[in-house]
């Protein structure tokens, strides 16, 4: 292959938006995955961050290897917060993290936020699916209301949370649909 054929097959793959290609096939498996098992496997995280990392140094060079560090870091700073109040496996802020390094900070942003967009339906149907939506509906009236009327006094009643484990939420899935979100966004302009 000589050095015009190969610059021609460079350019058409820069213009095919292989940095969302990708990305979007792995964040399906990170779903998959994620359903099947209630985990996003190690070794799909790590390997799906150092790919996005050889993709920007490859195509962009050292400035496109620092953009997948930026957004690898955005990704994980991101998510980090949810995982520790327990909102959030640790799966879901590694893939976060891992994706970023194929997007760069900028659209790892943007993903996040097509992310928390799909996120409140992927609960709302899992809460829908385990017959708790009616509890945390009222729940979240109950503490509406508390704050609404004693915000003054501060000392609000606590009230009995309904339960489940926010861990068994298959987030990947939201992650995903964030995913084709901005993968269609992207295409269509």
């Amino acid at each position: 292959m000589d050095s015009s054929s190969l610059s021609t097959v460079c350019s058409y793959l820069q213009g095919s938006q292989l940095n969302l290609i990708f990305p979007l096939f792995l964040s399906w498996w990170m779903a998959w995955s994620d359903m099947r098992t209630s985990r996003i496997p190690n070794y799909l995280t790590l390997g799906c961050a150092l790919a996005g990392l050889g993709y920007q140094l490859g195509f962009h060079g050292w400035a496109g290897l620092a953009q997948g560090f930026l957004g690898l870091g955005l990704g994980f700073d991101l998510l980090i917060i949810f995982y520790w109040m327990g909102g959030m496996g640790a799966g879901d802020v590694k893939a976060l993290a891992a994706l970023g390094t194929w997007l760069g900070p900028q659209q790892t942003l943007s993903l996040f936020v097509y992310m928390a967009f799909s996120g409140v339906l992927v609960v709302i149907i899992f809460l829908w699916r385990k017959g708790l939506l009616k509890n945390y509906i009222r729940y979240i009236y109950g503490l509406l209301v508390n704050w609404l009327l004693l915000r003054p006094h501060r000392s609000m009643p606590r009230l009995a949370r309904p339960g489940f484990q926010a861990g068994a939420i298959p987030y990947a899935v939201a992650l995903a649909m964030g995913m084709a979100i901005l993968c269609w966004r992207s295409f269509k302009s």
